[in-house]
């Protein structure tokens, strides 16, 4: 893991929700820039995840409560680097990525950056998942009034700046909710596009139609709660 030795004194904390993804693991690790922590964030794993994010140089956080908004929620609270980032711990994704989007931020030319994903490999995105981010990219658009194409599992902010949003979902909804509060405080919200891989594993959430449809579930209730 290329930041494990910059631990102590990072520039971007990097939260990866975590749910039994040892295969995926060593090879997001690895691409960990120089000057980021990697806060794994372990959601209920029953393999060996987070022992392997230790052997790797990980900060480990335990969070109980099962949802992806718990876990990345859990991460946020951790973080203490000026800049946090969020990505997806199943190798779909690459944290060498990360720098394109900070830069913005950093620069002051937009307060989020999402990464716009990019598959590599038609298997890469099932097409109900294409679909279903379709429609919730044309809803995200109209409601905050910046074209968006894609929700952006990869993404950066300002840790103190993301906190202050007060983001109260603990499932899927919790991507989603971010985008639209900051909107609605009057954030600048950019796109960068990166490389989009077929994952290590079946997804918990597009990997199968169930999934899918209780994600969209929560994405219509996070549009009916937040008004950006």
């Amino acid at each position: 893991m290329s930041g494990a030795h910059a631990a102590s004194t990072p520039r971007v904390d990097l939260v990866l929700p975590c749910l039994d993804e040892e295969r995926a693991l060593p090879w997001v690790l690895e691409r960990v820039p120089d000057g980021v922590r990697a806060i794994v964030v372990d959601n209920g794993s029953t393999d060996r995840s987070a022992e392997i994010a230790r052997e790797l140089g990980a900060t480990v956080v335990t969070e109980s409560r099962r949802g992806f908004g718990a876990a990345a929620h859990a991460g946020l609270e951790a973080a203490t680097a000026p800049f946090v980032a969020f990505c997806d711990a199943d190798a779909s994704l690459d944290p060498g990525d990360l720098p394109r989007l900070l830069r913005l931020v950093e620069r002051g030319e937009a307060d989020l950056v999402l990464g716009r994903r990019r598959p590599t490999e038609h298997s890469a995105w099932p097409a109900h998942a294409r679909l279903a981010n379709r429609v919730l990219a044309r809803r995200m658009t109209a409601r905050t009034g910046t074209p968006l194409h894609d929700l952006g599992p990869l993404r950066v902010a300002a840790t103190e700046r993301l906190r202050a949003l007060g983001l109260r979902d603990r499932r899927s909804g919790y991507p989603l909710e971010m985008v639209l509060r900051a909107a609605a405080d009057g954030w600048r919200i950019r796109e960068v596009d990166v490389p989009y891989r077929p994952r290590e594993g079946r997804s918990k959430v597009t990997g199968t139609l169930r999934g899918t449809v209780i994600a969209a579930r929560d994405m219509s209730r996070i549009l009916a709660e937040v008004h950006a």
